[in-house]
């Protein structure tokens, strides 16, 4: 019958006994305590023969212990009060530095932009007079048409002019105050030559200028013209009609603007 034999690994190698090392640890052991056994004894020594100096000893040792901490502290107070003074230090020079920056920002001229836009959606139409009516209004887009009659009621002593077009203006593109004080309300129809206004345009711009936007004086200027059944509409409603030619006219200054046309037509 064989027994198996169990292989030794290196940790149960190393935790075997060592009767070498323990004899150094105890013979190193017993030294330390022969000392210390010497040291006391020769204190107790002193203490007996010389009371008054074994007492100076012990008070300069003690003296010793708390000079070499209040030496930490001061060092570790020191250290802290050095990091404390450089970081307020840069914090200084941080804010002197935004400071100088706000001081040039201030400096610089404001850089030119476009005129702000009011409230309620309107624009001003102070600007647009040298590139607008320098040119023919019907050669221009839907939004520098309207800017163009806009300046074409300045030019004819109208104040209080205003771009208001856009989504819901509800049929009004330019509004002011003519120079006998009536409110005039415009709607500008850019349409090409053989897109003419319907009627349907002037029944929903009718149904908007006196009741809603209260027009003393209500026109529809057009780059085309008119049919029969919308001039037929505005001559029972009070609208005022400006077809192309009309439009060329009071742009050259050889016809009437509306509010006069609203005077002199039946």
């Amino acid at each position: 019958m064989t027994i198996p034999v169990r292989r030794i690994g290196r940790a149960e190698r190393r935790r075997r006994f060592d009767l070498r090392s323990t004899t150094m640890f105890f013979v190193l052991l017993a030294i330390i305590l022969c000392v210390l056994a010497f040291v006391a004894r020769t204190a107790a020594s002193m203490v007996e023969r010389r009371p008054l100096w074994a007492g100076v000893l012990a008070v300069l040792g003690a003296a010793a212990a708390l000079q070499f901490r209040s030496g930490r502290r001061r060092f570790s107070a020191w250290r802290y009060a050095r990091r404390a003074a450089r970081a307020l230090e840069e914090a200084a020079d941080r804010a002197s530095d935004s400071l100088r920056a706000a001081e040039e920002a201030a400096a610089r001229p404001p850089a030119a932009g476009p005129p702000p836009e009011p409230a309620g959606g309107t624009v001003p139409v102070a600007g647009y007079a040298a590139p607008l009516l320098a040119a023919d209004p019907a050669g221009l887009d839907p939004d520098g048409f309207e800017h163009a009659v806009a300046e074409l009621c300045v030019r004819s002593d109208c104040r209080d002019v205003e771009v208001v077009g856009g989504a819901g203006d509800l049929g009004a593109d330019v509004v002011a105050v003519a120079p006998d004080g009536r409110r005039v309300v415009i709607q500008c129809k850019y349409y090409g030559d053989g897109n003419k206004v319907g009627s349907q345009d002037l029944q929903r711009f009718g149904g908007t200028c006196f009741t809603i936007h209260e027009a003393d004086v209500a026109a529809v200027v057009t780059t085309s013209d008119f049919t029969e059944p919308a001039l037929e509409y505005a001559r029972q409603c009070g609208i005022v009609c400006v077809n192309g030619d009309d439009l060329r006219a009071w742009h050259l200054g050889t016809g009437h603007s509306p509010w006069h046309r609203a005077d002199v037509e039946p």
